[in-house]
């Protein structure tokens, strides 16, 4: 009886032990699966130039201590946790623990273009995906369809041409650092134009919303535009005898026009020991009868020559000087015309005063020059008053 009993308690207590455990087992449950609601990877898209080095990362706010991998494209696995598992030297790990997996490709190329995946090893696995963009450099830009010279006025139509651009590249012309704005990015027509100045070049860039001018590059253009032109500006108007003179011959074009050539008269200059040339100046030390001519500059550059002439004519100085001091006889003339206008003046007001002298008559006088007395005078200069002419007064 008594062992009987001690086998009914035995199995008891086992039943409840049992049931206790599964309980147990049933509370764990319900909390991982509570835990692993919350469980989620996190990952953001990656936009890299081609050679730079791209940095994927995946973080989980809540984790019970389960494990994180990133894989390739091609389901490769790169890394379980802090363990390396792709054998490439371009892949490191940068940060590994229960809340975060990180890594860095270096030197990336087109070909790492694709979707990556981080799973977080729960049940059942989650995953979350982060997509690598690659931007391709452009190649330095080619610019065809300039043939050296370009004349002025002469139209041009250049083409620029550039290749591995991811995406498509965009293409801009500038002349003299303003955008010339044109209908297809590829092609430029434009006519030669003096004021067109140094150069022509085009600015190829690439780039998305969040990365913009990823690469910039300039293919310079140099355009001959003109042939010279030629002036020739002399020291002094007046060239005389024995004194020097300097012409300058002033030349433009593109490209520059240097050096130049002095001739005169369709020849060389005759005396060169008195005749220097220095750059674009001749020199002559001083001047007699005989340099008297026709002195040409000429100015060449790659696109044509011109010339410009100047007449030199030797002045002897005591002669300009005879042309040039005062005229004596035109002075004379000019007092002689003053002095006649100044007396007719006082002529005219002579006899004007003269005229209006003796016509001052008062009313007194006037009455008395018929009165034989003073009254009567009175009287009649008061009768006089009628007339209206008479009772004028002249003042002087």
């Amino acid at each position: 009886m008594i062992v009987t009993r001690l086998g009914k308690v035995h199995l008891a207590e086992v039943k409840l032990r049992y049931y206790v455990s599964m309980c147990m087992n049933f509370v764990l449950t319900i909390r991982r699966v509570h835990i692993n609601q919350g469980q989620f990877p996190l990952t953001q898209n990656v936009t890299v130039v081609e050679g730079g080095t791209a940095i994927l990362t995946c973080r989980v706010d809540q984790n019970d201590n389960t494990s994180l991998q990133w894989s390739n494209p091609a389901q490769q696995t790169l890394y379980f946790d802090d363990k390396k598992a792709l054998r490439d030297n371009r892949i490191e790990l940068v940060r590994a623990s229960w809340h975060e997996l990180s890594i860095s490709v270096s030197d990336v190329s087109l070909s790492d273009e694709g979707q990556y995946t981080c799973s977080l090893f729960t049940m059942p696995v989650k995953t979350s995906k982060a997509y690598l963009t690659v931007l391709g450099v452009p190649e330095k830009p080619q610019i065809s369809g300039f043939s050296s010279p370009v004349m002025e006025g002469d139209l041009m139509q250049l083409t620029c041409k550039t290749s591995g651009s991811k995406p498509a590249a965009d293409i801009r012309w500038f002349k003299n650092d303003k955008e010339i704005k044109v209908k297809a990015p590829c092609l430029l027509d434009m006519r030669g134009d003096m004021s067109d100045g140094c150069c022509i070049y085009v600015s190829v860039a690439c780039g998305t919303e969040k990365s913009l001018n990823i690469n910039h590059d300039i293919q310079l253009l140099n355009i001959y535009l003109y042939t010279p032109s030629v002036k020739i500006i002399p020291s002094t108007p007046f060239p005389q005898e024995g004194q020097p003179l300097i012409l300058t011959c002033e030349s433009k074009g593109k490209p520059l026009p240097e050096p130049v050539l002095w001739t005169k008269d369709g020849g060389e200059l005759p005396d060169p020991d008195r005749m220097v040339v220095s750059g674009r100046e001749l020199n002559i030390l001083f001047l007699n009868k005989t340099d008297n001519g026709t002195y040409r500059c000429e100015a060449t550059n790659t696109i044509g020559q011109s010339s410009a002439e100047y007449v030199l004519i030797v002045h002897d100085p005591n002669a300009l000087a005879g042309q040039t001091g005062p005229d004596h006889a035109l002075i004379g003339g000019i007092v002689a015309v003053v002095v006649f206008v100044t007396l007719c003046s006082i002529f005219l007001l002579g006899r004007y005063l003269a005229r209006h002298k003796g016509t001052y008559l008062t009313n007194e006088a006037k009455g008395a020059e018929d009165a034989p007395d003073a009254d009567t005078a009175i009287i009649n200069a008061e009768g006089s008053q009628v007339n209206a002419e008479e009772k004028k007064e002249y003042f002087i």
